[in-house]
């Protein structure tokens, strides 16, 4: 089954990212990356930008409706997601607990619901 690590992380850490590969924050995720890779569980994943450049839309009678920032105000923010291949929630949530982010921020375990996927792209 597929989980869903989505990672949350204050607004603070956002502003200290860096593209420093010897910067402590971007060795522990390479570190964190490089284990998921070699353990064959990972599947995707991608960092996001800061909720400034975030952009929410909603359409109501039909008319469409734009916002500038993020869906929710909140003292931590969606920084990114990571799409694993595991057997159970108890290894997923092994794997949530390595995450770098687990110590300072948040991550959320999902399953990914495969069975809507396959109804809505076939």
């Amino acid at each position: 089954m597929q989980y869903a690590l989505l990672i949350y992380e204050t607004a603070e850490r956002f502003a200290n990212r860096t593209l420093d590969k010897g910067d402590a924050y971007i060795g522990a995720w390479r570190a964190y990356h490089r284990m998921l890779v070699e353990a064959g569980v990972y599947v995707g994943g991608q960092p996001l930008r800061g909720t400034s450049t975030a952009t929410v839309v909603r359409v109501e009678d039909g008319r469409r409706h734009v916002q500038d920032g993020p869906y929710a105000e909140t003292k931590e923010q969606l920084g990114g997601f990571v799409i694993l291949e595991l057997p159970s929630l108890d290894a997923a949530l092994d794997w949530a607990a390595r995450c770098p982010a687990a110590s300072y921020g948040a991550v959320e375990v999902r399953p990914v619901a495969a069975e809507i996927h396959d109804v809505v792209t076939t």
